[in-house]
């Protein structure tokens, strides 16, 4: 049983909702208009070819057809407002103008066919069809939109009146505890900078009422994002409430054998989703121990100090005789990545080491003797485990029947401990050689991958590959990072989405840039790692 009775779980939901954080409201208008051209050297074949500032549209009549693209300068989040007036005749019928918002120009640009969106829902592309009655009052959506660009089409009105748009503007809402971004430290390279910046702004984006997956896509809190924006915030906006709300969120809102799940919503009212994976809830361990590193916050720590071990609890409950990690015990499968081809055994085997060494730290700064003493001799069990996935030929570990070889396996392994510094660092270089081994499918993993060089005293390898993947991204115009990104085909697209139009691209787990430059090359402040 999980140890915590409904009175317990109420009490947290009431923490959770004292550190509901106030919103930002920033006014911002449209820098001008663009034009959205093909070009086959752009990101996904679209380019914002700049036309003119906002008196070319604010000093143009409207007629039926007219298309404008507003371009709002970057990545925002809120709320927009339209005021239309009718400079000659009088208003005698409705006005329908087709409205869409786009993150990046190919939302903007392609025709938009429902019958392309299956699995995540066509809903959440960002279109809409107005009708207005009444010009002399401006006109405010009630949906919050993500976006950079928005194109105005007149779908129809009447012919004997002249409308004419007098004003579009947004208001952007975030939860950080300033809007601008946090400076750049001194002595950061250009280069680094950009990146830094651009994931800082992917960040404060997703920082709404909880740390949002996405604010244009799947607008709820997933743990295993939750951990790396954490993290990414512990060197920049310091808004640690809203940290301590989301942890405290997922554990009122465990399931009754006290598994935390993967993902759960704020509205209309706090609940849990559907969906369970071992390696989420494994690394709540590591969020609520970062958490207590970065703060000091020991109070929280150990009120959530239940939950965490539970957690543990489950992961040891799925290992054989051996001490090894069975997928098919599990209650569920691990995430880990996209890349549909990745065999999971040996990486969820090293997230459990991971949590257990997360676990051993916090129980180690809580005083809990007892718990720690016996948690660090799980983990040893696990770490002599973790070596019977190694390759006695290449010392590389390998996963499933077909001994599969790759990045996931090695750079989890190498950040669980599993091998001593000097050995991971080896076995990391082996891998990158090897043209044979499965590659991250996505940022979430890249991360991990990078932060695994950086541990085991490779940062310039590390930091190559940080400005290699998300660097690429920043030379095809990323305002802000996305969701996934393959350098080798721009429109791919996660089979859940099946559309890139349905993709997110202002994505909390790829804000980790900003994090891993400050935190492994000096320019930030420590953060709680384990």
């Amino acid at each position: 049983m999980s140890g915590y009775d409904d009175a317990t779980r109420a009490r947290w939901l009431g923490i959770a909702e004292e550190c509901r954080p106030a919103l930002l409201r920033i006014p911002l208008d449209p820098v001008g208009l663009v034009a959205i051209e093909a070009d086959g050297a752009a990101f996904q074949g679209w380019r914002a070819a700049p036309t003119g500032g906002m008196s070319v549209l604010y000093g143009h009549v409207l007629r039926n057809g007219d298309s404008f693209v507003l371009d709002f300068g970057q990545h925002l989040v809120g709320y927009v407002t339209l005021t239309l007036r009718s400079v000659k005749g009088k208003v005698d019928g409705p006005l329908r103008l087709r409205l869409v918002f786009g993150e990046i120009p190919t939302e903007v640009a392609e025709i938009i066919d429902p019958q392309n969106a299956q699995g995540i829902s066509r809903a959440w592309i960002q279109d809409e069809i107005i009708t207005i009655d009444d010009l002399s009052q401006p006109i405010r959506l009630p949906r919050r939109y993500a976006f950079q660009y928005l194109r105005i089409t007149l779908l129809a009105s009447s012919p004997y009146f002249q409308p004419q748009l007098a004003r579009v503007a947004a208001v952007a809402v975030c939860s950080a505890t300033f809007f601008e971004l946090p400076p750049v430290p001194p002595g950061m390279p250009a280069h680094l900078a950009l990146l830094d910046q651009i994931a800082l702004r992917t960040l404060r984006d997703c920082m709404q009422t909880v740390f949002e997956d996405g604010p244009k896509r799947d607008r709820r809190l997933w743990l295993g994002d939750l951990r790396l924006q954490a993290l990414v915030n512990y060197q920049s906006f310091h808004q640690d409430a809203l940290v301590k709300r989301c942890l405290y969120l997922f554990a009122a809102l465990a399931r009754p054998d006290g598994l935390v799940t993967a993902d759960l919503y704020e509205s209309p009212a706090p609940v849990p989703g559907d969906v369970l994976l071992i390696d989420y809830a494994l690394l709540f361990v590591s969020t609520l121990g970062d958490y207590a590193q970065a703060t000091r916050d020991l109070a929280t720590a150990a009120d959530l100090w239940p939950v965490a071990l539970r957690q543990l609890e489950v992961g040891m409950s799925v290992l054989d005789a051996d001490y090894v990690f069975q997928l098919e015990k599990s209650p569920s499968g691990p995430f880990v990545d996209w890349a549909p081809t990745l065999h999971k055994q040996a990486t969820a085997h090293a997230i459990l080491l991971y949590a257990c060494a997360s676990g051993v730290a916090l129980a180690q700064l809580l005083g809990r003797t007892a718990d720690a003493q016996q948690l660090q001799q799980q983990r040893d069990r696990l770490r002599r485990a973790a070596l019977r996935f190694r390759d006695p030929a290449t010392g590389l570990f390998v996963s499933g029947p077909e001994r599969q070889v790759s990045w996931s396996s090695q750079a989890w392994m190498v950040l669980a401990g599993a091998v001593e510094s000097a050995e991971g660092a080896r076995l990391l270089t082996v891998v990158m050689q090897d043209p044979s081994a499965l590659k991250p499918g996505g940022p979430y993993l890249y991360h991990y991958m990078v932060e695994a060089l950086y541990v085991s005293g490779l940062p310039e390898a590390a930091t190559r590959l940080l400005t290699s993947y998300w660097g690429a991204m920043a030379d095809l115009g990323a305002n802000t990072f996305w969701e996934v990104f393959d350098a080798q085909d721009h429109r791919f697209s996660p089979s859940v989405c099946n559309s890139p139009l349905l993709n997110s691209y202002c994505h909390a787990w790829s804000s980790t840039p900003a994090y891993l430059i400050r935190h492994y090359l000096g320019y930030g402040e420590p953060a709680g790692t384990p």
